[in-house]
């Protein structure tokens, strides 16, 4: 029924696993050593004083510009500046009435081991204490609380969402300069350093440097997409130059939620490489349906294989509902708890078939 899967199989070889780089180095953009040079400090300063005499200009910009230039007034308020003793990174505030900030892990990883307290300081230059919630190194997501005090908020999107070639736009703190935007495309989305990695991330040509840790990386619209958090350089490469990397909003807003309930993360596993069935790939190898995610190897001892799942097969639903990518599966998965089962559906050489699964624990 399907003969041509094997060959669609080879081509998700590196496809995500869901429970199990590239570039010559990587380097997590946050940890600017807190010591900044006094010449950055100076221009820091500088830049966020108006030049007397001059307007800025409100006439004449295009829709992009405008565009930008109301996503940096819109989010940048709700961006932070969180350092301790060791240096400093982003955040950004997704819960104004609970004082919540999310940034990365790596930012908070001494204060997080110690218990220790942390500056976070607004827009304003207000500074205040605050709290490592919790931190989950695996996804390098971390929550920060602050005593909540009329604070701005910033806007979740739907990473979900998010197309190659979509205007994406940084908010952060690269090298201690506050509060820079930098403008860009998505590159690509889903994209791993590691096959085995259980989410991609959100690829960037926006400036990300040290100091962006955290920071958001936002839409056309102003709504946060993704979490900065790291950049892959060449060789010889200046520090400038590399591929930025964010984690996915709805992967950070999921161990967001996790982290402020419990303090830790639970990972749901199926225990599978999977990829997405398209159209396109429908159409080249005659497959029997448009569009599903295909397995392309089942690990052993997974919750795949205790419920008879197997290589080739194409999953067209979950619980009811119409997966139309990998993504939509994982957003399914993530919503799970070890333990918890799962209803699958699809086709397979001997026709159509269901599954029960009880996931397995990724943690």
């Amino acid at each position: 029924m399907i003969k041509a899967a094997g060959k669609l199989v080879a081509l998700f070889a590196g496809a995500v696993t869901i429970g199990a780089g590239v570039g010559v180095g990587q380097q997590l953009t946050g940890g600017v050593n807190a010591n900044i040079p006094a010449y950055a400090q100076q221009v820091s300063t500088a830049l966020r004083q108006p030049i007397p005499g001059i307007a800025p200009a409100t006439m004449g910009r295009s829709t992009e510009e405008a565009s930008v230039i109301q996503v940096a007034k819109q989010v940048s308020p709700a961006v932070v500046t969180i350092s301790d003793n060791r240096g400093m990174g982003s955040g950004v505030i997704f819960d104004a009435e609970r004082g919540l900030i999310l940034t990365n892990a790596h930012v908070v990883r001494d204060a997080a081991r110690s218990g220790g307290k942390l500056e976070v300081r607004f827009k304003n230059a207000k500074v205040v204490e605050g709290q490592v919630v919790g931190a989950d190194t695996q996804s390098d997501i971390a929550v920060v609380r602050v005593r909540p005090d009329n604070l701005p908020e910033a806007q979740l999107g739907n990473s979900a969402n998010v197309e190659v070639g979509q205007t994406a736009i940084a908010i952060g703190n690269p090298l201690g300069l506050e509060q820079t935007v930098t403008t860009g495309v998505v590159s690509a989305v889903n994209r791993k350093r590691d096959p085995r990695e259980r989410d991609g991330f959100i690829q960037t040509d926006a400036a990300i440097n040290p100091g962006n840790s955290g920071g958001p990386l936002c839409d056309s619209q102003g709504r946060v997409i993704g979490i900065n958090t790291l950049v892959l350089r060449g060789g010889g490469g200046t520090a400038a130059e590399g591929l930025g990397f964010a984690v996915p909003i709805n992967v950070a807003r999921d161990i967001a939620n996790q982290l402020v309930a419990t303090g830790n993360v639970r990972r749901a596993t199926l225990g599978a490489t999977i990829g997405t069935v398209d159209a396109e790939t429908a159409q080249q190898f005659r497959l029997p349906v448009q569009r599903g995610v295909i397995i392309s190897e089942v690990l052993p001892g997974s919750a795949a294989e205790r419920a008879s799942l197997r290589s080739q097969d194409i999953l067209t639903e979950a619980d009811g509902q119409r997966l139309d990518d990998v993504e939509d599966l994982l957003s399914i998965i993530r919503s799970k708890n070890p333990g918890d089962t799962m209803v699958l559906r699809g086709v397979r050489p001997s026709g159509r078939f269901s599954a029960t699964v009880r996931l397995g624990d990724g943690s």
